[in-house]
């Protein structure tokens, strides 16, 4: 340690402090050393060219680590292919080598490159254009997405050998407008997708159905192009990637790239009411580390769950370095922001001017931000994958690193906490995606029909289309001459077609407490509970209070404001069954899967203090309801369970029972915890009977739900397990729930309703 400035001089210096500081050891759970990694090289594919030799070799890079040269073979070979290896194993030369071989050799050959995010997309344009300009090759490598000046669009369409663009862009600009880039359509020889584990759930099924459109008209100009896909580490990425693209796969998952020293260190904050099972809040414990880590020098990003969490952090680190490293050493990161600030905050993280980032996980994702040292999770981000990826950020050129995972009370925190063997040792979930999705099904016929005519008998996917392509023609949205069927709406589709929701309108968030200016924007599913009228909506830790939310035109108008509170809304929803699909009757138990319709109100919201986070008023929200209809697995209860208890101890231990579930659901599911929910009834409507309903929080569902039907028996034995487990005596929030909600005996009547249900299996 430097004695004048009381500051560590290393990683290593930081992690030795950190385990002399009792304060800090005596929450740490588990600490998980993972040795460095020591790389494994393999010489040049045969063949490869001398200028991509020539450029690697100016770099320092005389051979390729196995994955890379391993993939470049793949691809060489003519095959499809998917590269899946951890964060910052430089799986980029996986793609770059082979596209830029392909164009060397065939001047006219064209690639179109795909990434999640633009953020991602000008990033891998920066690293491919200094590749390019060592090989003094003209090869013409373009970003292509909203922020592309007019002027150079044409260029790009004419003359772009590698055009690098979003599954957005892609969707709304170029393939509705096909015929302007004839060039690259004809001509195309390879279409990357980078980062293809970050297409699920809803993002996922619409992307594929954008590849189909893709790959149909690159069969209507005659070329069939060639996928390299790359991907973090998943449990089914072979069969995830050929679902996305629609096409065999070849695997290449040795991991050749070295990496340094991991330290892995699962910390829970400490009890503060030990009958109640409550601790101490992990947004204070995560201000505390990430606030030691910062002082001492360490460059350090925290991850937060949510967009308040984010901005509650942001606020809390400003205040606590200030003096040390000025508020604006520490900067704030989420979706919602605009591209220029977002690009500002990369750049400064970069050059080292920004010390310390809060984000959701939009810094998850590649993107180049430089030599981070430390990673602090504040709560568990929702999947092993998704935990590598952000811890991952840290130590990224071959240092030691230390990752902190700060728990919070939820079930699924502590579930990680007690089982750390669970996370180190199981493999990543797998990443689902449902591109049949009859509601993005439709949306997307829709699209390739404005693009191309449907022929009779044409297949998109797997699908045939009779039925749709008759439903639309019934409804005037396509005109059917001689088994052909041609657009005729007046509407240009994809631009009412977002990838990122079911839903397709984003409420836009404007500033109005000097003049007017656009801030942000909220999807509709979230608008009720964030930006209802009274709710304090935080930004780069600023605190605005919404005035007006104009819910029709889908604005909300802010003002700034000064207070010692936040908000969290709460919504009353009422579930019926459409339809069943599937189902399985045990003794004691029937559970079904299929089709059911939500009605969603949001009701009231709370004022939370910050700092204490205690309850200090409420007000009722006055908006719509909601109705959506999406796929469904519930469970029902005998006649004989149900007569075994009176009606309010079922309501209170169907209730503990649902608030488990709902938490350890994402351990068998690569989803966002919010894209599932539950709603427990003691009388269904469809049955009058005690019913758990789980649903997929999007029209038409995309194989959420499902999955949990197919993994009934285990995610009861969880769920047991986890409140056996739990050390409160009446029910806390890191099991059944508080007993303000679950009631005194909440605990034992949750346990009783799961050993009814063994007792019979």
């Amino acid at each position: 340690m430097n004695r004048l400035t009381g500051k560590v001089a290393s990683i290593d210096e930081m992690i030795d402090l950190i385990k002399d500081t009792p304060e800090l050891m005596s929450q740490v759970t588990y600490w998980r050393t993972i040795p460095p990694r020591d790389p494994s090289y393999e010489a040049f594919p045969e063949g490869t060219h001398p200028l991509i030799k020539a450029a690697l070799m100016e770099k320092g890079i005389d051979r390729l680590y196995t994955h890379q040269a391993e993939s470049f073979r793949e691809v060489l070979a003519g095959r499809h292919l998917v590269t899946v290896t951890p964060t910052a194993s430089g799986k980029t030369l996986c793609y770059n080598l082979p596209v830029l071989q392909g164009i060397l050799e065939n001047d006219s050959a064209r690639a179109l490159y795909l990434f999640p995010t633009k953020a991602l997309a000008q990033d891998q344009v920066a690293e491919l254009q200094e590749t390019v300009n060592r090989m003094g090759a003209d090869i013409k490598t373009h970003t292509y997405d909203g922020d592309t000046p007019p002027t150079v669009r044409q260029a790009i369409r004419n003359a772009g050998h590698i055009v690098v663009t979003n599954p957005d862009m892609l969707h709304s600009a170029i393939l509705p407008h096909h015929t302007k880039w004839v060039k690259l359509f004809e001509n195309i020889k390879y279409i990357v997708v980078d980062e293809v584990h970050s297409y699920r759930g809803v993002f996922g099924s619409h992307v594929a159905n954008v590849i189909r459109r893709l790959k149909r008209i690159c069969r209507f100009y005659g070329s069939s192009p060639q996928f390299i896909c790359a991907s973090a580490t998943i449990d089914n990425p072979q069969e995830h990637a050929e679902r996305l693209i629609g096409e065999p796969v070849s695997l290449v998952d040795r991991n050749g790239a070295p990496s340094g020293e991991k330290h892995f260190v699962f910390y829970n904050p400490p009890v503060v009411n030990q009958q109640l099972g409550i601790r101490k809040s992990s947004v204070l414990e995560t201000r505390k580390i990430a606030g030691l880590l910062l002082k001492q020098g360490v460059q350090t990003i925290v991850f937060a769950r949510s967009r308040v969490r984010v901005e509650l952090l942001l606020t809390y680190l400003q205040e606590l370095v200030k003096h040390e490293l000025g508020s604006k050493s520490i900067r704030g990161y989420r979706g919602g922001y605009l591209p220029k600030l977002r690009r500002e905050i990369e750049r400064g993280l970069r050059n080292g001017e920004i010390r310390g980032v809060v984000s959701t996980n939009a810094l998850e994702l590649g993107i180049d931000i430089g030599q981070l040292q430390a990673c602090v999770l504040n709560g568990y981000p929702g999947t092993v994958a998704s935990t590598w990826q952000q811890s991952g950020r840290a130590g990224r050129r071959q240092e030691s690193s230390i990752t902190f995972l700060v728990a919070s009370s939820n079930p699924l925190d502590q579930y990680m906490i007690q089982n750390p063997r669970y996370f180190f040792e199981r493999p990543p979930e797998q990443a689902l995606i449902h591109p049949d999705n009859l509601i993005i099904l439709v949306d997307h016929v829709k699209c390739a029909a404005y693009e191309l005519p449907f022929e009779e008998g044409e297949n998109f996917g797997g699908e045939s289309l009779k039925d749709i392509l008759e439903f639309l023609t019934e409804e005037h949205i396509l005109h059917s001459v001689k088994n052909r069927y041609y657009w005729m709406d007046q509407s240009f589709p994809a631009h009412d077609i977002s990838l990122r929701s079911a839903a397709q309108e984003n409420f836009v968030i404007i500033d109005i407490t000097n003049g007017s200016r656009v801030i942000g924007e909220v999807d509709r599913f979230s608008a009720p509970t964030m930006i209802h009228e009274e709710a304090i909506y935080i930004h780069e830790g600023i605190q605005f209070q919404v005035e007006k939310l104009d819910y029709e035109e889908k604005k909300a108008f802010i003002r700034e404001v000064n207070v010692d509170y936040y908000t969290d809304a709460s919504m009353a929803v009422q579930l019926k069954v459409l339809h069943v699909h599937r189902e399985a009757e045990e003794e004691g138990l029937l559970r079904q899967y299929g089709e059911v319709t939500l009605n969603a109100k949001p009701t009231i919201f709370k004022k939370i203090r910050l700092r204490t986070h205690e309850n200090i008023g409420s007000g009722p929200i006055h908006l719509p309801e909601e109705e959506l209809h999406t796929s469904s697995y519930w469970i029902t209860f005998s006649d004989e369970i149900a007569a075994s208890t009176t009606t309010n101890d079922m309501q209170f231990a169907l209730l503990g029972v649902s608030n488990v579930l709902v938490h350890i659901a994402p351990l068998y599911l690569m989803c966002d915890p919010q894209d599932i929910r539950v709603v427990p009834q003691v009388k269904a409507v469809h049955n009058k009977k005690p019913t758990i309903f789980f649903y997929d929080r999007y029209p038409g569902g995309v194989g959420l739900s499902e999955r949990l039907y197919d993994v009934h028996g285990e995610l009861m034995d969880e769920a047991r397990r986890l409140i056996t487990a739990c050390g409160c005596l009446s029910g806390c929030p890191a099991c059944v729930g508080p007993i303000e909600e679950v009631g005194l005996t909440g605990k034992q009547l949750s346990l009783k309703l799961l050993d009814q249900l063994r007792a019979v299996r």
